[in-house]
């Protein structure tokens, strides 16, 4: 897969978990601006749901199967939106907790499509 927007969007996860993460310390909940943020993270997912959709479309395979990558790109694509909904019913420092730990999910869940596609 494009191994720059796998590393784009774990970065961007990770910035986004730090500056929640930085709110919650701070004890603020999540404000416009961290959905904002979500919204880019979600965009490079989005993306990254295409591009990855694409490359099978035209016949290039992952390494450890078709269905197990097209999960982990639908559970990129859910990870940082659920943690945005999930912070607005939570309208303390925990909705901020809950999209840092969605941010560093996403990181991860990155570094294991890199894996699955055979990085």
């Amino acid at each position: 897969m494009l191994n720059a927007l796998t590393l784009a969007t774990g970065i961007a996860a990770l910035l986004l978990a730090a500056w929640c993460g930085w709110a919650a310390h701070r004890d603020q909940p999540t404000k416009d601006w961290h959905f904002i943020g979500m919204a880019a993270v979600s965009l490079l997912a989005v993306v990254q749901l295409a591009v990855g959709l694409v490359l099978l479309a035209r016949g290039e395979r992952p390494d450890q199967g078709i269905t197990i990558f097209v999960a982990y790109l639908l559970g990129a694509l859910a990870c940082v939106p659920v943690a945005g909904f999930m912070s607005l019913t939570e309208r303390t420092r925990w909705g901020s907790v809950t999209v840092a730990a969605g941010g560093v999910v996403l990181a991860v869940l990155e570094v294991r499509l890199f894996d699955i596609w055979g990085g």
